[in-house]
């Protein structure tokens, strides 16, 4: 794929969108500064540097009008984290992703001259929680696949479908979805390749039944000069906000449990794909992982399910005379 630099040299896909929003603009000056070269050197995406410049605000508004974020010290971080904890109840990753954000400011200050300390030197994150990601059951899955929307159009209708086999059948994220331009797809194929996180683009499959639903699609789709794979009636790429309202209105829909999402699809697939004897290492480089060890977590979704099929089979414990 051709690529191109853009402003502040990041890299980027020529032609390729993967978020409905610009980048955002903070009203404080110094997170702004931080934001926009997050965005156009580091090559962050406009909802990643959003998510940033929210936890920076939250850290502002914690320490108050007295108090700037260039005065702040590691005793009102720690300050911070404990409220995060305590009455605020964030869950441990929660307070770890916005340390995240707190680490990569100050060291922008530092760098840029406007501090000459960092305060986020010494402060620990509390320990990651090990939790299991959500997995919905191929039964759930056929059901939302069945689900349509009444008083769409025909092809508002194939293309929520389309949208929904493809996430379950390539795995991939709702911004890759929405990143997704027509020459990036090969029908004939079923082969696409995609941008991912830290812009590394890979090359995913999909199945028959997402591509003769993306074939249908496309015969509907409305003629655009927009690039786009998916757009929105009036022509326009869809947005991650607005793929996010078509998943969760189906959703609602068929009934399945209110924890589903986009996210869990691509869960859902790599669990499915390892119980039915695909490879981790496949599965790893289906989902663009750039760690065997983030991959991993499926092998112990996969055990839970055949602990309860194993209960569930095994005749010994329902005998009476044991």
């Amino acid at each position: 794929m051709t690529r191109r630099r853009t402003s502040g040299g990041m890299t980027a896909a020529r032609g390729r969108a993967t978020t409905d929003e610009s980048l955002y603009t903070p009203a404080d000056p110094l997170i702004s500064g931080f934001v926009t070269a997050l965005h156009f050197n580091r090559g962050r995406s406009p909802r990643t540097c959003e998510a940033y410049a929210r936890d920076l605000e939250m850290f502002a508004g914690f320490l108050g009008e007295g108090l700037g974020l260039t005065q702040a010290s590691r005793t009102d971080v720690n300050r911070f984290v404990l409220e995060l904890r305590g009455k605020r109840r964030y869950r441990a990753n929660a307070v770890r992703r916005k340390l995240v954000a707190l680490r990569r400011f100050y060291r922008y200050l530092v760098v840029e001259g406007l501090r000459e300390d960092d305060p986020m030197t010494g402060i620990e994150p509390p320990k990651a929680e090990k939790r299991l990601p959500v997995v919905l059951k191929e039964a759930q899955v056929a059901r939302l696949l069945r689900t349509r929307v009444a008083g769409r159009s025909d092809f508002q209708r194939l293309r929520d479908h389309a949208m929904l086999e493809l996430l379950y059948a390539s795995g991939i994220r709702r911004a890759e979805l929405a990143g997704l331009n027509l020459q990036d797809v090969d029908l004939e194929r079923k082969v696409m390749r995609v941008i991912g996180k830290g812009n590394k683009e890979r090359v995913v499959f999909f199945n028959s039944a997402a591509g003769e639903a993306m074939h249908a699609y496309l015969g509907l789709r409305p003629r655009t000069a927009d690039e786009a794979f998916f757009v929105g009636r009036y022509g326009k790429r869809l947005g991650v906000r607005h793929i996010w309202a078509i998943f969760k209105e189906i959703q609602r829909l068929s009934g399945v449990a209110v924890n589903a999402s986009p996210h869990v699809m691509r869960h859902s697939f790599a669990t499915h794909l390892l119980e039915n004897g695909a490879d981790l290492m496949t599965i790893k480089e289906l989902l663009g992982h750039a760690s065997i060890a983030s991959t991993q977590v499926y092998t112990n979704l996969s055990m839970a399910h055949v602990r309860k099929v194993y209960d569930a089979s095994h005749p010994r414990d329902r005998q009476r005379d044991r």
